[in-house]
């Protein structure tokens, strides 16, 4: 179980309140609830996040419930995990978990989701099939899901006339373009279905913007990582993929030369650029936001990284790691502009990757032991 300390340190700031000082120790969870409710005037919003049981998803329904806040969640557990939203019923008391409810169900669906975001303030629209490869795969499904359930879940929310719609963008449609680092208005030709789907996303969004003038938010995700990422399957995420793999004293394989860098973004600067896009003017609505640190990790030195903070807590792993081919649709680098969504929605990264690696291990540690046994 995580403490709610986990998510570290981030400044929530609203239209209200732009230049709060708040202190050094300011604890994430706790502080977001503070400043949610003073923008709610003490008046709890109901919130709708879907892909509820995912990894980020499940982040945000702690936050928002410590926070004091009314939830509901969609999700159909194709990459969620009842274990997450298990471990945020641990996480908090009774009365907050009372004021979730949860709806299984699939947001391909129409019906499903216009009953889901019926009488909803604000729609966090997380769920989707993530995954380059998976793409590559099936790219048939990773349509179905990624845009079709898009526009089902963004007409149902422009019908229910919700106050705010964020969903996540993705750096994958930044595609072939060269230059570093990224910036939101700069992108090139997609390199797998996945990114072809998020693309579309943002299209969507646009067109909905202009014919209805219902805008949305998109954060464009760079390699979220963090507790409750899923290390299992084909598909899982370079991070906890090798920490199980260095836990249990298996092979690390890096596609490539180890080379390829990634701008990786702990979860906690992921939940606080959702917090504070949902809460930002209306001015910075209708618009893509890079969501990372700024900065570049070759997947060597993540390796190193990994391997040193496991050794911190007497977990010693001595091999190396095995090299194979790179892998189709992968950019070789990538590293976010953020200054957009620091100008205009106040987001402001507190954890680069060492901090999230160190916060996030023991969670790792723990509950991927827990696995094993």
């Amino acid at each position: 179980m995580i403490s709610t300390r986990l998510l570290g340190d981030p400044i929530i700031r609203d239209h209200n309140f732009w230049s709060l000082s708040l202190p050094e120790n300011y604890n994430f969870r706790s502080e977001a609830a503070q400043c949610l409710l003073e923008w709610q005037e003490k008046s709890p919003a109901t919130w709708l996040i879907t892909g509820v049981a995912g990894f980020i998803g499940s982040n945000l329904l702690e936050t928002l419930l410590l926070a004091g806040q009314n939830v509901r969640g969609l999700d159909n557990f194709a990459t969620g995990h009842q274990e997450n939203l298990d471990e945020v019923r641990k996480n908090v008391d009774e009365e907050s978990w009372s004021r979730f409810l949860f709806i299984e169900g699939d947001i391909r669906d129409v019906s499903s989701c216009a009953n889901a975001v019926e009488g909803v303030d604000h729609v966090l629209h997380q769920a989707a099939l993530g995954s380059v490869p998976r793409s590559l795969a099936d790219p048939l499904t990773t349509n179905q899901v990624n845009i079709n359930g898009f526009l089902n879940m963004l007409d149902a929310s422009r019908l229910s006339q919700v106050k705010s719609f964020v969903y996540a963008a993705s750096s994958s449609t930044y595609g072939d373009e060269p230059n570093l680092p990224k910036r939101e208005d700069r992108i090139g030709s997609p390199l797998s279905p996945y990114a072809v789907t998020k693309y579309v996303n943002e299209l969507y969004a646009e067109v909905y913007a202009r014919s209805y003038n219902f805008k949305a938010i998109g954060l464009r995700y760079f390699n979220v990582f963090g507790p409750r990422q899923d290390p299992d399957g084909a598909y899982a995420a370079v991070i906890p993929k090798w920490t199980a793999a260095m836990i249990a004293d298996h092979e690390v394989v890096i596609n490539g030369d180890g080379e390829t860098s990634r701008d990786f973004c702990f979860v906690a600067n992921a939940v606080q650029a959702n917090l504070r896009a949902t809460i930002s003017p209306q001015s910075s609505h209708g618009e893509v936001y890079n969501v990372a640190v700024g900065d570049r990790t070759t997947l060597n030195e993540l390796f190193l990284a990994l391997k040193e903070s496991l050794g911190e807590l007497q977990i010693h792993y001595a091999k190396e790691p095995k090299y194979m081919d790179f892998r189709a649709g992968d950019v070789r680098h990538s590293q976010a502009d953020i200054s957009k969504a620091r100008e205009k929605i106040g987001y402001e990264p507190t954890h680069h990757i060492r901090d999230g690696i160190n916060t996030a291990m023991s969670w790792y540690v723990q509950n991927l032991r827990d696995r094993a046994e």
